[in-house]
């Protein structure tokens, strides 16, 4: 049985949708970085993108809703690679942190979202992994 197969088209979508997520903030500064794109080939082959839903996406990714996770700690992951690539290079103005906060609404982090945002970006600076940034935002819920 193929991977497509075995987990469904849903599954494949939502990959997508996250996919593209993450492409919507690399773009919000109306460019891609050579570093960026270094994230998003690593992004993809995580998410099982193909080269053609890639190109694709990064023609046409306003067009993919952001899909959470019913899992809060798969919210978490998925807001630990959006905030890591907003703080990419740097570039975390004003514009990408409001995307940010938008993207962290999506996601379902409706209850102090500002202070998510703020956490996740100084967590990803510090250059913490997964796991311990999965823990320490588990500790603001409390």
């Amino acid at each position: 049985m193929s991977y497509s197969k075995l987990f469904g088209s849903g599954f494949t979508e939502r990959n997508k949708d996250h996919f593209a997520a993450i492409v919507h903030v690399a773009m919000d500064d109306g460019i891609i970085s050579a570093e960026e794109r270094a994230f998003l080939d690593r992004v993809a082959t995580n998410l099982h993108i193909n080269e053609k839903d890639y190109e694709q996406i990064l023609i046409d990714y306003k067009s993919h809703p952001i899909n959470p996770p019913v899992e809060y700690d798969k919210r978490l992951e998925r807001l630990y690679d959006l905030a890591r690539m907003v703080n990419l290079d740097h570039i975390n103005g004003e514009s990408e942190i409001t995307l940010l906060r938008k993207m962290c609404l999506g996601l379902g982090f409706s209850s102090n979202h500002r202070a998510i945002v703020e956490k996740a970006l100084e967590l990803v600076e510090n250059d913490v992994d997964l796991e311990t940034f999965v823990a320490e935002m588990k500790k603001m819920k409390k």
